[in-house]
C-alpha cells in the first residue's frame, strides 16, 4: 500500500508531506485547490512522462517521492528482486524533474530509469480517471479483466508453455526448411569442394615434407657442383689441401729431432689429415648418390602449385586444408541430416500443437464459464449505479483455426447496452465517459477479490452522476477498500461521507503573492464542516450541518 507521499516544488505545492492509511480516503476540496495535482506528482514516481512545465518558475527542480509496504503485492515484490531493487518490504520511489527538462528517479536509493518506475509502478497502483476506463475498449484489457475474475493460473500457464515450445520447433523448422533451393544448392556445393579437396588435401605435417622435398630438389644441381668443387679444394685438386697439409707435415717431422716441441704440431696436422680423409669420403658417398630427378621435382612442384591454388580458393593456409575439409564435411552431414530432423520436427509441432489445442480448450470453457458470472455480478452493480437498463455482455469466441497464441485461441470482447431496447455494441462506442466509469467500477468490484494491485486510485471517476447513485458509489469504493488501499478524489459529499479518512485540499496565497495548495487530516468534527460546505452553497446552515452528521453516522 501507499504510506506516504513527499511533494517539494511542484505546481502550486510548495512543501507537503502526506501519510496514508488502509481503507477508502477520500480527498475533497475546493474546485482548482489542486486535488489532481498530487496524482500528477504521484504519477510521476510511477513512470509518467516529466513536463518541466510542472517546476514553478521561482524553482530549479521539482522533487517527489512516495514510499509503500509491498508485502501485500507480490507482483511488485518479485520485480523488485529480480532487478535487484528489493529492501525487505519497503519501497521507496524518488523522482527528481529540473527545470532545464532533464529527469532523475531512484527506486530504494539507486538510480533507476522512466520504464523501471513505469514497470513498478503497473505493479503497485492502478489510477482511474474520468477517462481512464477507456482502457476497456482494448482487447487485451478485457481478455485481462475476464482471466483475472476467472483465476485460472492453472490453466493459463500450460497454455503460455506450450505455446512457447510450439514456437520454438515451428522456428527451427523455418531455419532448416528456408529456402530450400538453396539449402540442396549448399549440398551440392559442399559435396563438390569435398571432392576436390579430398583428393589434392594433405596433412600439415605432410605438407611440410613435401616442402622440404621441393627445396632438396630443386638444389640438387647446385649442392652436386657444391660438393665436387669442395673435393678438388681439399683433396683431389693440384694444390689441395690434403697435399699441403701432408707436404707440412713432413716438413715438420724433419727438425723433431732438432726441437722436439714441434711434435704436439706434427700429431696434430697427422689427425687432421686423418679426419680430412673422412669427411672427403664421407662427401663423395653423398655425391654418388644424389641424385638428379627432374620428373619428380616437377610433379612436386605441380602438387604445391595445386594445393596453393585450392588454399587461395577457401580463404586458409595450404597447411590447413586437411582441417577445413573437416569443417566442411561435417556442416554436410548436418544439412543431408536435416530432412531427418524436419521430419521429426514436423511430428513434434503436431503433438505439441494438439496438446496446445486441448489446453485452449479447457481455457476457453473456463472463460465461458467465467463470463455468465462476471456479467451476472457486474449488470447487478450497473442497476444499482443508476443503469437498470444497462447490460455487459461478455463474448468468448474460441478461433480453433488460427496460429496457437500466447493467451490462448479466443477472442473475448465486451459489449455494453445502456438501454434495454438498444442493439449491444463495443464498449467506446456505445457507453458515454460518465456510464465507462461507473461500467469500470462495477468491474472493478466484482474482480476485487482477485486484482492483485494493493492501491487503487480515483480521480473523480464519479463525475456526472449525484443523488441515491452518488451514495451507491461510495458504498461500493468502501467495498472495495475491504480489499484494497483505496483513494479517491470526490466532489460529492455522498461518496466522500464514505471514506474512513477524509483530508482536505485547500489553495492560498502566501506573503509574497504566491498561489499555494496544502492538505490536512480532518478530524471528525472538522469532517462534518467540510461534508456540510460539499452540501451547502454559500452559506453552511444548522440544518446543513444536521444533514452531514446524519451522512456521517450512516456511513459509520
Amino acid at each position: 500500500m501507499l504510506n506516504e507521499i513527499g511533494i517539494r516544488d511542484f505546481a502550486i505545492i510548495e512543501r507537503l508531506e502526506l501519510s496514508l492509511s488502509n481503507g477508502l480516503s477520500v480527498l475533497t476540496g475546493e474546485t482548482g485547490a489542486g486535488k489532481s495535482i498530487l496524482l500528477d506528482a504521484l504519477g510521476l514516481c510511477l513512470g509518467d512522462r516529466a513536463d518541466t512545465n510542472m517546476v514553478p518558475p521561482h524553482a530549479e527542480r521539482s522533487e517527489i517521492h512516495a514510499g509503500f509496504d509491498v508485502s501485500d503485492a507480490p507482483r511488485a515484490r518479485d520485480w523488485l528482486e529480480a532487478e535487484d531493487l528489493a529492501e525487505d518490504d519497503e519501497c521507496l520511489l524518488r523522482r527528481v524533474i529540473h527545470s532545464n527538462g532533464r529527469s532523475q528517479a531512484w527506486i530504494n536509493g539507486r538510480p533507476a530509469t522512466r520504464a523501471q518506475l513505469e514497470a513498478l509502478g503497473q505493479r503497485l497502483v492502478g489510477i482511474h480517471g474520468q477517462h481512464a476506463h477507456q482502457a476497456l475498449a482494448r482487447a487485451e484489457v478485457q481478455r485481462r479483466t475476464l482471466d483475472g475474475y476467472a483465476a485460472h493460473p492453472s490453466l493459463l500457464e500450460p497454455v503460455a508453455t506450450l505455446h512457447g515450445q510450439w514456437r520454438a520447433i515451428a522456428s527451427e523448422r523455418a531455419e532448416l526448411a528456408g529456402g530450400s533451393d538453396d539449402h540442396q544448392d549448399r549440398i551440392a556445393l559442399l559435396r563438390y569442394q569435398l571432392e576436390e579437396l579430398d583428393a589434392a588435401a594433405i596433412s600439415e605435417a605432410a605438407f611440410a615434407e613435401l616442402e622440404r622435398e621441393q627445396r632438396r630438389l630443386a638444389g640438387a644441381e647446385q649442392i652436386l657442383g657444391a660438393c665436387q668443387r669442395s673435393l678438388d679444394w681439399l683433396y683431389d685438386g693440384e694444390n689441395a689441401a690434403q697435399s699441403l697439409l701432408a707436404a707440412a707435415e713432413r716438413e715438420l717431422a724433419e727438425h723433431l729431432d732438432t726441437d722436439a716441441a714441434l711434435g704436439e704440431a706434427t700429431e696434430l696436422f697427422a689427425t687432421a689429415q686423418v679426419q680430412l680423409q673422412e669427411g672427403c669420403q664421407t662427401l663423395r658417398h653423398f655425391a654418388d648418390h644424389l641424385e638428379m630427378d627432374p620428373a619428380r621435382l616437377a610433379e612436386v612442384e605441380h602438387q604445391l602449385s595445386t594445393l596453393h591454388d585450392l588454399a587461395r580458393k577457401h580463404h586458409v593456409e595450404p597447411e590447413h586444408l586437411a582441417a577445413h575439409a573437416e569443417q566442411l564435411r561435417g556442416e554436410l552431414e548436418r544439412l543431408e541430416s536435416a530432412d531427418q530432423r524436419l521430419i521429426e520436427l514436423a511430428e513434434a509441432q503436431a503433438q505439441t500443437e494438439k496438446a496446445y489445442r486441448e489446453a485452449a480448450e479447457q481455457l476457453t470453457a473456463s472463460r465461458q464459464s467465467a463470463a455468465d458470472g462476471l456479467m451476472a455480478e457486474v449488470n447487478a452493480t450497473l442497476a444499482e449505479l443508476g443503469m437498470p437498463g444497462a447490460a455487459l455482455l461478455i463474448r468468448v469466441e474460441p478461433d480453433r483455426e488460427a496460429e496457437p497464441a500466447r493467451h490462448g485461441q479466443d477472442q473475448v470482447r465486451f459489449d455494453v447496452r445502456t438501454n434495454p431496447d438498444q442493439r449491444p455494441g463495443p464498449l467506446n462506442r456505445i457507453a458515454s465517459g460518465g456510464e465507462l466509469s461507473r461500467i469500470g467500477l462495477a468491474l472493478e468490484v466484482a474482480t476485487a477479490h482477485t486484482a492483485e494491485l494493493p492501491c487503487l486510485i480515483f480521480d473523480e471517476a464519479d463525475a456526472g452522476i449525484g443523488g441515491a447513485v452518488a451514495e451507491v458509489v461510495g458504498r461500493k469504493l468502501r467495498a472495495l477498500s475491504e480489499h484494497h488501499q483505496v483513494l479517491c478524489i470526490t466532489h460529492l459529499p455522498q461518496v466522500a461521507s464514505q471514506g474512513r479518512h477524509q483530508l482536505q485540499v485547500e489553495k492560498s496565497q502566501d506573503a509574497e503573492g504566491r498561489t499555494t495548495t496544502q492538505v490536512r487530516h480532518l478530524a471528525d468534527s472538522e469532517r462534518t464542516e467540510e461534508i456540510a460546505r460539499m452540501l451547502g452553497g454559500v452559506e453552511i446552515t444548522d440544518q446543513t450541518l444536521s444533514h452531514a452528521r446524519e451522512m456521517l453516522e450512516r456511513a459509520g
